[in-house]
């Protein structure tokens, strides 16, 4: 028999047991895109589609393991970040990084949920900033979580402070703003930022951000351009938003299983 191949993507995030964020929401994304998902659970979570109540990181060297036995299996396209757990999580991660730099890295540096709940301490986010952001191609910080990593409320500064200590790119998504339209905008040191505007659907929706980074990385997998794996996401997380479940009491949950054509 004649098997067939997909691009793989590695991605390495938390478990949410409401199935609308974190690995479950990169699973389905990855595989509604064309990809393979090559999963690593870096924690777990007490979560729901309201809030995060608690989370536990997952052993690094547990990981460490994962990560040397996946790789020297299987090939592997583009890697997707979520949430890391804590610090010695993201040390695993960078030292599997340096040895793989060609890699394209797609990270969401995931903070905190929608409902405030943490997803990160500050020595986890100053791990982040210092040894991972310089190795990934794109970060993808919502408005909240670019204006504390980038310790400035105007989106602007935030992104060249990021970009000054080592950033290569940041989209800014735009989904927790307001307005008629979503403005998704990439710094990556350019004269004029790159903006991508969709129609704005009413509402918080759980899991977007996650969708969206993950989206990004199957198209970078499959050999886009960062722009045209933007615009690829983009359009598909706009599909799963248009089709929302509505799994709990919360906020609903993108329906990335649905049928969806590029």
């Amino acid at each position: 028999m004649k098997y067939h191949t997909r691009p793989q993507v590695l991605v390495l995030s938390g478990l949410d047991p409401s199935g609308g964020a974190g690995i479950q929401a990169d699973i389905q994304a990855i595989t509604s895109l064309g990809c393979h998902p090559l999963p690593v659970l870096t924690c777990l979570t007490v979560q729901d589609t309201r809030n995060v109540y608690g989370a536990e990181a997952v052993n690094p060297e547990l990981i460490r393991q994962q990560l040397k036995y996946v790789s020297k299996d299987a090939p592997i396209h583009a890697v997707k970040t979520g949430a890391l757990g804590n610090s010695a999580v993201v040390e695993v991660l960078v030292e599997f990084l340096a040895r793989h730099p060609d890699i394209p890295v797609i990270t969401d540096p995931v903070i905190k949920a929608a409902g405030g709940g943490d997803l990160a301490d500050d020595e986890l986010l100053g791990t982040m900033k210092e040894r991972l952001f310089p190795l990934a191609e794109m970060i993808t910080p919502n408005g909240i979580e670019l204006a504390l990593l980038g310790e400035s409320d105007i989106p602007d500064e935030a992104a060249r402070k990021l970009l000054e200590k080592g950033c290569a790119s940041v989209l800014a998504t735009g989904g927790h703003g307001t307005g008629i339209r979503i403005t998704n905008t990439l710094y990556n040191g350019s004269p004029t930022p790159m903006t991508w505007d969709i129609e704005r659907i009413g509402g918080e929706y759980h899991g977007t951000g996650c969708t969206l980074a993950a989206a990004i990385a199957a198209g970078r997998a499959q050999g886009l351009s960062p722009r045209a794996a933007i615009s690829q996401a983009q359009n598909y997380v706009h599909h799963t938003i248009l089709h929302a479940l509505k799994v709990g009491k919360g906020q609903p949950v993108p329906d990335r299983g649905i049928l969806w054509e590029r």
